[in-house]
């Protein structure tokens, strides 16, 4: 059995169907209209004239771009009053470290010592497995990290560093 719409129900969802489109463009455009490269031209490569002074233009040089593709990895500037407040930290990262490496022991062991050698909640220590039974474990405040490493044969290291533009106190695997 066929079933007829009222010409009230079709015209309906023709006008739904219509204002839904058009919002979902207007919500395209104005996306689009919040580049701050709209309407800006790439860099002229080096063969062609130059751009007045203070020109604004997307870079097509590949260095260029590589560094901003890895902009991630770069740290926050840290003082130096920040550096050396911080390492006595980093000394108590390696200690523990140097306590655990060589050890038969698992990620909730490592980020255990980190945190109580940090001084921090263990929920706020970053960790990441390298190669068994190597490991990097990072935790810290505002701007500063300290990150520590350990491997084997006993060996353990803490450095203080700056926190990643991403926000992490370890630095970002990145990759394609």
């Amino acid at each position: 059995m066929r079933r007829q719409r009222s010409r009230t129900a079709v015209i309906g969802s023709l006008l739904f169907v219509t204002v839904a489109v058009s919002a979902g463009g207007y919500a395209v455009a104005l996306a689009v209209a919040d580049d701050p490269r709209d309407g800006m031209r790439y860099c002229p490569s080096p063969q062609e004239p130059r751009l007045p002074p203070g020109t604004p233009c997307i870079s097509q040089d590949p260095n260029l771009k590589y560094q901003e593709n890895h902009g991630y990895r770069r740290e926050q500037e840290i003082t130096a009053e920040q550096r050396a407040g911080a390492q006595g930290k980093a000394e108590a990262l390696a200690e523990a470290l140097k306590g655990l490496a060589g050890k038969p022991v698992g990620e909730a062991e490592i980020v255990a010592a980190a945190a109580t050698a940090l001084g921090l909640e263990p929920d706020r220590i970053e960790y990441r497995q390298l190669r068994r039974p190597e490991a990097l474990v990072g935790g810290g405040s505002g701007k500063v990290c300290v990150i520590g490493t350990m491997g084997r044969e006993g060996h353990a290291a803490a450095e203080v560093t700056g926190r990643t533009l991403d926000g992490t106190c370890l630095p970002g695997l990145g990759g394609h």
